[in-house]
Order: C-alpha cells, then structure tokens, then sequence
C-alpha cells in the first residue's frame, strides 16, 4: 500500500491531533519508509479528542454504543458520500451488488440511536437493495419469519444481518431451512445474553438455521471500512484496508504477520485518521487474512464487541 505513506504524510500535516501523538513518540515524518514504521493512533482518543485531517463542517458524527455512563467513541465524517462509496464498493467485492439481494437487519439496540455507523451502512444497502421486503425488522419475529420463508421459497438471495443477541433470540423461537439465505453476525450482547465466543455463537446459529456457515462484518465506528468472514471466523478486508499486528508490551513494535493487538489501516478514513491501533487481540496470517481472538484486557467492552476467546 505504497499510498498509505503519502497518506500518513498528509495526515501528519493536517491532523494536529494525530502529529501531536507522533511527536510524543519521537516519530520522524521523514524517516518513515514502511507501513510497520507509521505510527498507529490509540482507538481511545476518538472517546475525549476531535480527530480530525483538515478543518471542515461534518456532514455526520457516528458515536459507538456503550453503557450508561460510558464515554463513547466519536467519528467526524466530513463526507457521507466517501463512506458510501467505501462499504458499497467492499460489499460487491465479498457479496455481488444489493440488487441482487433481499437484505434485512435485525439491529434493535442500534436502531434506537440515530448516530450508529453500522445502521447507516445498512440503511443505505436496504434501499439499493430494491427488493420490497428489505427493510429493518425489531421484534416482528412471526413476520420477519414468514418473510424468510417466501424468500427462501422463491429462491431469492436473502442477507439477514444482525447482532448477536438478537440473531439468537429469533433463531431459539424460530429455526428454520435456509439455503439461499446468508446469515451475518457483526456481535454485540451488550449484556442481553450471557457472553459466548464466536464459535459457540454460530454452532447455534448453524444448527438453528441448518446452515454449514455464518458469516461475520467486522467493523467499528472510528473505520469507514469493513471486513468479511465467509467462514470459521477468518476475516478479509477490501484493498484500501489493511491489517497489522502489533505486540502488546511495546506499541511500536508492528509486524505484518502473528499474533498481537490489531493495527487496521483505512484509507477511506482520509479525513479522520488512517492508522488505528484497536484493542482487538487477533492473529495475522501471511495472505493478509485475520482473526478476531477477544478483548484487550482492560479495555472498555463496545457495543459491537463479540468475545471470541
């Protein structure tokens, strides 16, 4: 990704947050020839600074979901348009266009914010959907059910996409056949259900919905880009996005492959910060494929969280 170092450049520049933390590590502008050599910006400062790359008027803030009391993540989106593009372009790339999809959320807790970045992404894939039953469906099981049931019927390509607690909960009161359907976690409890790890969640999903897979969305309200898992848990970004690892004692030390805390570079996030050191544990192969293996210890539990360990 030779343009993520102009990027980091450009950034350095013009996010007086971002080179204010790169000066504190000492970090050369100049002497920065590689992508483990970039300084990666905690995910924390997003909770109590404005990072920000350039001056404008957002068109969105995305916030993460959190408990009462939590302070929580904010991302100034100066164009709506850009993440658009981003997560549009990266579904085609895993799942073909939404047009050739029913696609249906099941997101209760996200729906009662207005500022959640994941019910936009998937707002925005529902109405290019076109297919007259995607749409958001809350607690309407028996409807979003027989929905189901026509889709499958028909043979319709159907996405049900969901968060954890809510996908249970609709497959415990209401197993099904699919085989046309793809059924996508992108977790959350947010202390609805006792805490499974990802693989205890989609044995239940798979035998609930007799599926040989589930698949993941792997994303965050500081990223304006997505990763995909089609199976087991191992996840794929889209070109403009890509992962890092770095070791958990010593920040600086980044690595292309292992196992450590993941480093994601975005460069949709041109306008924010494009190089996020997360809290996410995960494992790195060598084809640029990642797990996600839980939570940093000490670190905030966020509303799209799944422990996976």
């Amino acid at each position: 990704m030779p343009l993520a170092l102009e990027v980091f450049r450009f950034q350095y520049a013009e996010n007086p947050v971002y080179r204010a933390y790169a000066d504190a590590l000492g970090i050369d502008m100049y002497s920065v020839s590689a992508l483990t050599q970039i300084p990666f910006l905690p995910i924390s400062f997003f909770k109590n600074r404005k990072v920000v790359t350039t001056r404008f008027e957002p068109e969105a803030v995305f916030r993460s979901s959190g408990t009462t009391g939590m302070i929580t993540s904010h991302h100034h989106v100066k164009n709506l348009g850009l993440y658009r593009e981003s997560f549009t372009a990266a579904f085609a790339s895993f799942y073909g266009s939404p047009k050739d999809h029913c696609i249906i959320g099941l997101l209760p807790s996200y729906l009662e914010r207005m500022d959640s970045s994941l019910v936009y992404m998937v707002k925005c894939l529902i109405e290019e959907s076109g297919d007259p039953k995607s749409g958001f469906y809350l607690d309407e099981y028996e409807r979003l059910q027989q929905v189901l049931k026509e889709r499958e019927q028909a043979g319709q390509k159907t996405l049900l996409i969901g968060v954890t607690f809510a996908l249970l909960d609709f497959a415990e009161r209401f197993p099904l056949k699919m085989e046309h359907t793809i059924v996508m976690e992108t977790g959350g409890m947010k202390g609805r259900r006792e805490e499974l790890v990802r693989h205890e969640v989609h044995e239940i999903l798979k035998k609930q919905f007799q599926l040989e897979t589930i698949h993941s969305e792997y994303g965050m309200t500081e990223l304006l880009s997505q990763a995909y898992s089609k199976n087991e848990g191992i996840f794929n970004s889209p070109p403009w996005m890509k992962v890092l690892v770095r070791d958990d004692e010593d920040p600086l030390s980044v690595r292309a492959e292992g196992n450590g805390v993941l480093n994601i570079i975005d460069l949709a996030n041109i306008y924010s910060c494009s190089f996020i050191a997360t809290d996410d544990a995960g494992k790195l192969y060598a084809d640029g494929s990642f797990e996600v293996l839980g939570r940093v210890d000490g670190s905030d539990l966020r509303g799209c969280s799944l422990l996976t360990v």
